[in-house]
């Protein structure tokens, strides 16, 4: 919001009482030197860290430097602090708004603040605007002129696709940077400061090593969520007059179960591996006891729809065509929006797999191929099959005395494809199972034509 007297009094009194503003505010970095992740835009040179050292040493973006950014990343990965951090380079106003609550009016009376506060007394605009994507086309068009004439260094951030969600005459006069997940490390290293420094606890409570593996579950990269967590669970422990955090206490605090679950180690993969061997069961609500400790523990939600994926062709394949564009569509709804609502996404896709007729046949077929490569049974390409499109190649017999299928009725001219040492042999066995049976009939005809067994009526 536009800055006043009240605005400012919050402000110096939070200043003198650090403890009267969250943890995660007083916990924001004051710099980029202390923005945990991200480091491929804080490198030196990145444009965002031009954009902060040349304000700060007192001069402006200069004739190659960003206007306006726009920031895309998941929640809690430091859009805010970024923008808070490029404000505080100098001593520049910094104006925040939510397009959930801003509209066209607000916009346009910050943009006249800032040409006033500019042309008045020299004194630049950073314009924070939270979630643009919620902003309509003509909300969106209302900022071209500030952004175009450098009324203000907007910074908008989103957690949607930008190249859907944000107009292109927008898009086309800002820099665009995404924004990575927090790892667990850049979370731990955020959490031990928040516990030892004096703007944070300052010390009056320490963090054992199995309440800080939950709060990063919990976590899941936001290092907003995190020190919110941990905030909460120290008031419960200091009330209780503990100086440790326990596990019991966070677990009360925040109302969610530890789930015995290491992302780097066997447990990671003993669940992983028993939601796919549940799909390939057929055992629909296992399969989602194991789906809902993944998302609990913070699994990241595209690991889990790349084993989706992956089982839809091992162990469903033809039987359900449908399966694998399903775990697809899944997969891409997952990196579009992220959790908490991909948890649905990934429990349609889990629910459509488990219980899709199963066939692996798929999968025994490109083993068996494969395997034959590895036993050296190559060979060479039948000469018919052979390029002929340069010039020489009809000397050396490619091409010659091919049968072009389309023109032959039924489409399936009775020639050799494969090379003759493994002529004949079958690595496609089609189960009667699902959908897959129509292939079962169709693979025998299709074969028998090959060989020159059967009439083109026959398919």
């Amino acid at each position: 919001m536009e800055p006043d007297l009240f605005t400012a009094a919050a402000e110096a009194r939070q200043e003198k009482d650090p403890s009267s503003s969250p943890l995660a505010v007083r916990m924001r970095p004051r710099t980029l030197d202390e923005v945990v992740g991200q480091s491929h835009l804080l490198k030196p040179g990145s444009p965002m860290r031009r954009l902060v050292d040349q304000r700060a040493e007192g001069g402006g973006p200069g004739p190659a430097g960003p206007s306006s950014v726009i920031l895309w990343g998941p929640p809690g990965t430091g859009k805010t602090t970024l923008a808070y951090v490029v404000s505080k380079a100098t001593d520049r106003r910094f104006v925040e708004l939510s397009a959930i609550t801003a509209g066209v009016k607000e916009v346009r009376t910050v943009i006249d603040g800032a040409r006033r506060a500019s042309g008045g007394y020299g004194k630049e605009t950073v314009l924070f605007l939270d979630e643009i994507h919620r902003f309509s086309k003509a909300q969106q068009d209302s900022l071209l002129p500030a952004v175009e004439n450098r009324w203000v260094t907007l910074i908008a951030a989103t957690t949607e696709n930008p190249y859907f969600s944000i107009i292109t005459p927008l898009l086309s006069r800002s820099l665009l940077l995404t924004l990575e997940p927090l790892t667990d490390e850049d979370v731990r290293g955020l959490l031990r400061r928040a516990v030892t420094e004096d703007r944070g606890l300052g010390g009056a409570v320490t963090l054992p090593d199995d309440t800080e593996a939950h709060l990063l579950r919990i976590a899941g990269g936001d290092a907003r969520r995190a020190l919110t967590a941990l905030e909460a669970a120290a008031g419960a422990a200091l009330d209780k007059g503990e100086k440790a955090i326990g596990l019991k206490t966070l677990e009360e605090t925040v109302d969610r179960a530890a789930v015995t679950y290491d992302r780097d180690g066997d447990q990671h993969y003993d669940v992983a591996s028993a939601l796919i061997k549940s799909i390939r069961g057929s055992d629909v609500d296992a399969a989602l006891h194991y789906l809902a400790r993944m998302i609990e523990a913070g699994e990241d939600p595209r690991f889990i729809a790349r084993r989706l994926m992956i089982s839809a062709s091992e162990d469903i394949g033809l039987a359900d065509p449908t399966a694998l564009p399903t775990a697809v569509a899944a997969a891409q709804a997952v990196a579009m929006i992220g959790f908490p609502e991909a948890a649905l996404t990934l429990s349609h896709a889990t629910i459509a797999l488990a219980l899709a007729p199963k066939s692996n046949a798929a999968t025994t077929a490109i083993s068996a191929a494969r395997q034959d490569i590895r036993n050296g049974l190559a060979g060479p390409v039948p000469p018919h099959l052979r390029d002929g499109h340069y010039k020489g190649a009809a000397k050396l017999g490619h091409a010659q005395g091919y049968v072009y299928p389309h023109d032959v009725a039924g489409g399936i001219a009775a020639q050799q494809y494969a090379p003759d040492e493994v002529h004949g042999k079958r690595y496609y066995e089609p189960t009667r199972y699902g959908a897959e049976a129509r292939y079962a009939d169709v693979v025998e005809k299709v074969r028998e034509r090959l060989r020159g067994e059967s009439p083109p009526e026959g398919r």
